[in-house]
Order: structure tokens, then sequence, then C-alpha cells
């Protein structure tokens, strides 16, 4: 790039979880059962309108215990090293996380989810519906991961 871009981001609310330290977090959010809560902040809370008519969303939020200097990641079914951006490994030089929940219930600025991966008080990033027709690839592979789910 030639010029220095400024990337300016702000919180747009709380996440809510049972997980308080890394080892109790799930390898995966779809694998997990346990109810948790998006807190979007009052300021934005306008921006939920309608969100009630879908059944699933995508969560972006901050994983900020990640090691941002990790480059390579083993994953745990796979035991060799992979660059991070071929995983999704937490330590990673921006720690984005990507989750899909399903949306179980809305109230005020406050939503019932289930399918989290996040430690609870993670910030949230943001939020978008996730469509089956739009958002699913079901011949996409990774390759080396050989039938596993990372």
């Amino acid at each position: 790039m030639d010029e220095e871009v400024s990337m300016i981001s702000r919180p747009i609310g709380e996440i809510h979880t049972p997980y308080s330290r890394m080892e109790e977090i799930p390898r995966q959010g779809r694998l997990s059962r346990e109810i948790c809560e998006i807190e979007v902040f009052e300021e934005f809370a306008d921006g939920l309108k309608d969100i009630e008519e879908c059944t699933h969303l995508f969560v972006l939020f901050w994983m900020h215990l990640g090691d941002r200097t990790r480059l390579s990641a083993t994953p745990p079914h796979d035991h060799r090293p992979h660059g991070v951006f071929a995983t999704r490994s937490p330590n990673r030089p921006n720690p984005i996380a990507l989750d899909i929940v399903e949306l179980l219930a809305v109230s005020r600025n406050k939503l019932k989810v289930r399918g989290m991966d996040a430690l609870d008080g993670s910030i949230l990033l943001d939020i978008k519906p996730y469509s089956s027709e739009m958002d699913s690839f079901p011949l996409a592979r990774i390759s080396w991961q050989k039938g596993s789910q990372e």
C-alpha cells in the first residue's frame, strides 16, 4: 500500500457467556448448547429493528486474549503447524472472531443466542443476518482437515 490506512472501530456491545477462562470455551461455538447473551449498547439498539425475523446471525467479536504475534497454529486434530490464515486459531494479527449463532429471543437490546465460543465480556464488533441461500457453500473444503471440523 502506498499510503497508510487508518482503521477506527468501536465496540457496539458486550457478549455474556458462561466461559471465564480460555480452557472452558468449546472448540467451536456450533458445538455448544449453552445459551448466551449479546448485549448491544443502548446507543446502537435501533440497529436491532427486525432482527427477530432472523433465525441465525453472524456475530463478529474481538478475541482480546489472542496472541497477535503468532503467524502459525497447530490445530488440535491435525498436530501439524499451519499459517494462522488457514486455521481458526484465536491467535492472529487481528484477533477477530466470527460465530454463526441461533437467535432464540430478543428483549430490547439483548439477544439470547446459542452457538457462541467467546469469553465472557468479549467485545461485540458487529452482527449480520446469516442466510443459508447466500452464505452456505456445501462443497467448501479444507483439504488438510481430512473430514474433521476445526
